[in-house]
């Protein structure tokens, strides 16, 4: 277990050093690209800073005022703190320019690969626009090909109501460009489509390309996706688990008939 007792040591000479700071003088990265933070994944990530420590510092630079810091990577660890109510984290003080803090943030994201393709895209656009980047400069800092850059802020010509359709209903990257080639009326049936009838990438490509020649498709009656249905099912019982890894002792019971299926849940008030 990996514990962090608070330092003393004057931060003002503790560059590359671990040290305590106060969470009250961390503020966010502006260029943070993480835009969704999964709740349930925080309340765990929470359970596991409570019971085995902080195992990985935070990492920050010091702002020109000398006493408060910008976060520049571990923004999860940061908010389940805050979850449990900590005064300190352990945090690396790295020296860095605004400009270099942000390339930083995007990167300790997209190196761990678990932003969303949306968030990567927003990410490299508020690169390019805020400080002034071209696609060709922004693929060198983030060590990708000038393509790749091009490819996810296409993403970006999809409406607001397309994108939130595109996350809510998973579709992969490459499901929402092909909705690029369709004009803006057809995008949002087309999305529809695809999620109702849980079309994979080729099959979604091959739906894009008979809209676009405007083949005659036959209707799929929507019906209740039972597999759809458990994934609520698991993210409850998972949802419970994390309840008593707290320390919450709940019970919770499971009545099943052919019409429907019951769940209740006792959690004790002391």
């Amino acid at each position: 277990m990996a514990i962090f007792q608070k330092n003393t040591v004057n931060t003002q000479n503790a560059v590359n050093r671990v040290v305590e700071i106060p969470i009250s003088s961390i503020s966010p990265n502006p260029a943070q690209p993480r835009v969704i933070f999964d709740d349930y994944d925080l309340s765990r990530l929470a359970v596991s800073i409570q019971q085995n420590g902080i195992l990985q510092p935070l990492t920050v630079r010091r702002l020109e005022n000398g006493l408060t810091y910008e976060l520049i990577a571990g923004e999860r660890r940061l908010r389940a703190c805050k979850l449990l109510n900590m005064t300190y984290v352990p945090c690396i003080i790295i020296e860095t320019t605004t400009k270099d803090s942000a390339v930083l943030a995007v990167l300790e994201n997209l190196q761990r690969a678990d932003l969303s393709f949306m968030e990567e895209a927003y990410a490299i656009r508020n690169l390019i626009d805020y400080y002034g980047l071209t696609q060709e400069e922004t693929a060198a800092r983030l060590g990708v090909a000038q393509s790749t850059i091009a490819n996810k802020l296409r993403l970006l010509k999809l409406s607001d109501e397309e994108k939130a359709m595109v996350v809510k209903f998973k579709l992969n990257e490459r499901q929402a460009r092909a909705l690029l080639k369709l004009d803006s009326p057809k995008r949002k049936a087309a999305i529809d489509y695809i999620a109702a009838n849980q079309l994979n990438t080729v099959q979604t490509d091959r739906y894009v390309e008979e809209l676009m020649t405007e083949k005659p498709r036959q209707t799929i009656k929507k019906r209740w996706n039972f597999r759809a249905v458990n994934l609520y099912i698991n993210t409850f019982n998972k949802t419970i688990d994390a309840m008593k890894e707290a320390g919450i002792n709940c019970e919770a019971s499971k009545n099943q008939t052919d019409e429907f299926m019951e769940y209740v849940v006792k959690i004790p008030l002391r």
